[in-house]
């Protein structure tokens, strides 16, 4: 018996459904390899990924990449459904040798079988399979896009994103692809929003008047008008709604949808290399703005304008004389770690407070005044800082006093709790496990009974015995594999680990930068600094009654 790793990936590009995906991968697999006395013991297989991620950066490739190194692992050999999900462009050439040097052999079922490393035609085949991946995604790319730019230039649909500020979503009938209209799935347009654009045009009419966005914001929130992420909770659940802020109105001048003309192709999404010195590590991709020629615009007035071009131009005009536009963004900064990134609030607006890299540390500050109107009577200083070195040495002391001995027991409890590793296993899952165990004690009898063959045995029968003991065997396992995809550590395991931490608050630390922003945001920390008390509430949401201390820190202003 060859016990094999089934790997598999499915990405939402061509929204097929995971589970569907997985079945006929496994299936595709599974048919490759029982024939020839192979059973699937383990699985790996990514969701929502990319083919163009190479292996090593996948959740579930990269597991079973490091499980190659494993001389324990549970499997000999490892089974892809398709070589196209697997492999992209040259990333057969750059994962194999991992294969090829831990004498692990991978099956395809293109090769119908093994692949052979002194094997010319099998590494040319492969090869071709992942150009054909690469392909075919290059070939959506072009037709999506080119398709998008046709209905912005021709149609009024509504081809995607929020409605601006200032409209709304109607709908305009079924679908015109029959499958999709049979699901139930409508076309929608813009319509005028009454409430919200009377506000666009008093924003166009005030900056046109002379006025200043911090002004125009101003004037809006003393008047009560509902801000755009207040209006549309909804869509805007991560902003705080409180007051207009000047990025808003100049977002609104700078629309040109508000002509009634539909404009697509404004950003578009580049791939570039995250390490120039080591490019199997393959792309991530950015969202960058495009010049305004490269803008794609309606031919025609498609949807109900709130303002006229004349109005439009003039802003525009207005704009460029002050120094701002549509063209003049500002290039991004390089990026820096910032290891409480999305988990630091500000006390006072209770916003997350963004990270700024000053004099080659890494502050947080929330800037509050200085974009929101303060019509809302919201006493905030002008600016609040708190550098990140004067809080993580009191945080991780916070931390690491968890792990002492007179709270470890509470501690392991708690994380055993969160992650499920006290509950019982289900009678389902237990009854797969039987019924797993008792096949393979059969098929050990029934290919020792093969190897013996008596005189008088029907060697027929026993081999008809063993494909149905495998049939059970493959239907308890698929009821199993769930259950395996949410193992847990036990108490044990993880006081284990606790053990070999020694000093947990130096292993915190000196602990890796990416590890430890990684490690807070499992522990589920939610921190909110009070710059007038100078202190830091922490948080941490690991069970399901949080708990929370105030932690003092000195260098905020």
């Amino acid at each position: 018996m060859i016990k094999l790793a089934f790997w598999g990936r499915c990405s939402t590009e061509d929204r097929q459904d995971p589970e569907a995906s997985r079945a006929w991968q496994y299936s595709r697999a599974e048919q490759l390899v029982t024939p020839r006395g192979g059973v699937i013991v383990a699985e790996y297989f990514d969701i929502d990924k990319s083919r163009s991620i190479p292996p090593a950066r996948r959740p579930q490739a990269s597991l079973l990449l490091a499980e190659l190194a494993n001389p324990h692992r549970a499997f000999d050999a490892v089974v892809v459904g398709e070589p196209q999900r697997a492999f992209y462009g040259n990333q057969f050439g750059n994962t194999f040798p991992l294969f090829e040097h831990y004498n692990v052999p991978l099956w395809v079922p293109e090769v119908n079988g093994p692949i052979d490393p002194a094997n010319e035609a099998h590494d040319m085949i492969m090869s071709t399979f992942g150009s054909i991946s690469k392909g075919e995604r290059s070939r959506i790319k072009t037709r999506v896009r080119a398709t998008m730019a046709a209905l912005a230039q021709t149609s009024n649909r509504h081809i995607g994103g929020r409605p601006p500020y200032g409209y709304r979503l109607a709908d305009a009938g079924p679908h015109p692809n029959p499958s999709k209209a049979a699901d139930g799935k409508r076309l929608h347009v813009l319509e005028i929003d009454p409430y919200t654009a009377e506000v666009v045009q008093r924003i166009f009419a005030e900056f046109l008047a002379g006025k200043g966005f911090f002004a125009i914001a101003e004037g809006l929130t003393a008047d009560g008008i509902l801000s755009p992420s207040a209006y549309d909770r909804a869509r805007n659940r991560h902003r705080c709604g409180l007051a207009w802020s000047k990025s808003a109105v100049r977002v609104i001048v700078n629309n040109p949808r508000y002509t009634g003309r539909q404009v697509w192709n404004k950003q578009r999404k580049r791939e570039v290399l995250i390490d120039v010195h080591d490019v199997t590590l393959g792309h991530e991709t950015k969202l960058v703005w495009n010049t305004p020629d490269q803008w794609v615009w309606s031919n025609d007035i498609v949807n109900p304008p709130i303002i006229d071009e004349e109005t439009f131009k003039a802003a525009q005009k207005l704009l460029a004389a002050r120094g701002h536009g549509p063209a003049r963004h500002k290039p991004h900064r390089a990026r820096h770690l910032y290891m409480l990134r999305g988990i630091l609030h500000c006390g006072i607006c209770h916003r997350k407070m963004e990270g700024s890299w000053n004099n080659g540390a890494p502050y947080y500050r929330c800037r509050f005044p200085e974009e929101y109107a303060l019509a809302n009577k919201i006493t905030h200083p002008r600016n609040v800082y708190l550098r990140e070195s004067v809080l993580l040495p009191r945080l991780d002391r916070w931390l690491g006093r968890y792990f002492a001995p007179h709270r470890r027991a509470d501690t392991i409890a708690a994380i055993a709790a969160a992650q499920g590793g006290g509950a019982s296993e289900d009678p389902g899952t237990a009854l797969a496990r039987q019924t797993i165990d008792e096949c393979d004690r059969k098929l050990a009898r029934y290919r020792a009974a093969l190897d013996a063959l008596d005189e008088g045995t029907d060697p027929a029968m026993i081999a008809g015995w063993i494909t149905q003991v495998q049939q059970q065997r493959t239907a308890a396992q698929a009821q199993l594999r769930p259950a395996q995809s949410q193992e847990h550590l036990t108490e044990a395991d993880i006081a284990a680990l606790i053990e070999e931490m020694a000093d947990y608050t130096q292993a915190l630390a000196t602990a890796d930068p990416a590890h430890k922003a990684d490690l807070y945001g499992k522990l589920g920390l939610q921190l909110t600094y009070h710059p007038e008390q100078q202190k830091v509430r922490a948080e941490a949401h690991l069970d399901p009654a949080p708990y929370g201390e105030m932690v003092g820190v000195r260098g905020g202003t």
